[in-house]
């Protein structure tokens, strides 16, 4: 099937956060717009982050300041945007004077305070870790500590939003839908965009924009046969999830040995996520995946520290993604910079591609509006930036007050256990009401799988949030697949799999 009879302003390639921060930002200024994702969104490296929103503390040492001051600027931005799915974490550094002398870490976390204008956030303090609850964990060799602020985020809720505030601004979003040719022709582009059920579909556009993170370099070279100097590093970091094993809601931060730095943040009500590890990558970006040499190398990290040794067996789950990172020729893949690179290339100033290298997650509505920013010239009408201000879908709550909200749905969703109703307010905000419509007991939300999961919810994520697989709930649009038994699992699966049968029939 080929329709040719509309022409876009902007096809993006990629359904990540970059991308879909990019198509809400450019179908906002008043461009028409149109996504491909060759997979679900935040299928690849956004949904396999640390998730956290931070300016990056560890950044200063590779006197990176200017990239460090604008992800703490946008920590707070964002935290307005969405305080259903971003919210403040304290972290707790124990000092190891093998890595860092007191005075540079210090020095580092004033910074870290004051560079980015923070309003919202406590600031650093001082710990004895030997009498403060936080150091009950760590062991006695280790008395003194810092503690700090940053965010959490659910990072692929956080792509899933953007996609859904595009498409509400009128944003044509396609997942499972791979741009296998994007050719020059005169003043346009003419984008065959192919889904996974093998039909085709043939648009135009007058720009490209390439924000498809580790396949950056594969759309230049092979499906627009285009050239740039620019490449991409690819490095892995993996997690791994083990049971919490500390009272409290702080996370902690370990200088491990090798001078880099290992996240121990509460995940999930009573779990632990662990991470990161930063190695080469010369794979496929699609086929990712934990090695036990990695597993290894964090329990290590984490059992120098903590009173609780974890073993092999604590690990309850783990993950891997590729950062796509601008090639910057560093020996070492944790100081390869964390910035980004645009790569504009036109013919007689028509028909530019733009193409996205490198970024991180805090820093992506930025990046998206300094992407459009870049295409101005090209599109004179187009509209200034705007997306500092609004509120992302769900997180239009008076004051940014989360905690206000939540006792008010409580209140309008009595029959909801306490569990199920933080579930649907953090995942949904403001829009949990329409998850809800109707139901006025636990019997109103229909079958339910396991953990916290119900008919309703699965329903609203295939009705709303371009869920088609088992995967795409469990894992990305939720966590429920830590909540769940290998059967509930699987009889989700089923389940999945006849409600796309159907709607194929």
């Amino acid at each position: 099937m080929s329709d040719t009879s509309e022409i876009f302003d902007v096809l993006i390639v990629g359904g990540g956060v970059n991308g879909t921060g990019l198509a809400r930002d450019a179908v906002g200024r008043g461009l028409t717009t149109i996504l491909c994702e060759k997979d679900d969104l935040a299928q690849g490296t956004s949904s396999r982050s640390g998730k956290l929103v931070h300016g990056g503390l560890r950044y200063l040492e590779y006197y990176e300041f200017r990239l460090v001051r604008e992800a703490l600027t946008e920590r707070e931005v964002l935290m307005d945007a969405a305080p259903h799915i971003i919210w403040p974490m304290r972290f707790v550094l124990p000092h190891s004077p093998e890595q860092r002398p007191a005075w540079l870490v210090r020095l580092g976390l004033f910074l870290y305070d004051h560079l980015g204008g923070r309003k919202k956030l406590p600031g650093t303090r001082s710990l004895d870790l030997l009498r403060e609850p936080e150091g009950k964990p760590i062991k006695d060799d280790y008395s003194r500590g810092f503690e700090y602020s940053d965010c959490w985020v659910d990072d692929a809720r956080l792509v899933v939003l953007n996609a859904l505030d595009a498409r509400e601004r009128g944003a044509t979003i396609l997942t499972r839908t791979a741009a296998t040719s994007i050719e020059r022709e005169g003043e346009l582009w003419t984008a065959v965009l192919k889904s996974e059920d093998g039909t085709s579909r043939t648009v135009r556009a007058r720009s490209v924009v390439n924000a498809a993170g580790p396949w950056v370099e594969n759309i230049v070279r092979n499906v627009a046969r285009q050239n740039s100097a620019k490449r991409v590093r690819l490095v892995k970091g993996s997690h791994i999830i083990t049971r919490k094993f500390w009272e409290g809601p702080q996370a902690y931060l370990f200088q491990n040995t090798d001078k880099r730095v290992i996240f121990v943040n509460p995940y999930q009500g009573d779990l632990t996520l662990i991470g990161t590890t930063d190695i080469a990558y010369k794979g496929d970006a699609g086929e990712v995946a934990v090695d036990e040499g990695e597993i290894d190398y964090l329990l290590k990290a984490v059992n120098r520290y903590t009173k609780q040794q974890l073993r092999r067996e604590d690990v309850v789950s783990a993950f891997s993604g590729v950062r796509p990172l601008l090639e910057d020729d560093a020996d070492n893949p944790s100081a390869v910079t964390r910035d980004y690179v645009f790569d504009v290339a036109d013919v007689e100033g028509k028909a530019p591609m733009l193409s996205v290298y490198g970024g991180k997650i805090t820093t992506y509505r930025e990046l998206a509006e300094r992407g459009m920013d870049r295409l101005q010239g090209y599109f004179p009408r187009m509209g200034k930036g705007w997306t500092a201000r609004v509120p992302l879908p769900g997180g239009d709550m008076p004051g940014a007050d989360f905690d206000r909200f939540e006792r008010d749905l409580k209140a309008r969703h009595a029959f909801l256990p306490p569990e199920l109703a933080h579930h649907y307010a953090r995942l949904y905000g403001t829009r949990a009401d329409r998850l809800l419509a109707g139901a006025t007991s636990l019997s109103g939300l229909g079958q339910h799988f396991g953990g916290r999961l119900y008919e309703a919810e699965a329903r609203y994520l295939m009705a709303n949030e371009w869920a088609r697989r088992a995967d795409d709930i469990l894992t990305r649009r939720t966590k429920h697949y830590l909540h769940m038994t290998p059967a509930e699992i699987d009889a989700f699966t089923a389940w999945m799999d006849r409600q796309e049968g159907a709607e194929a029939a």
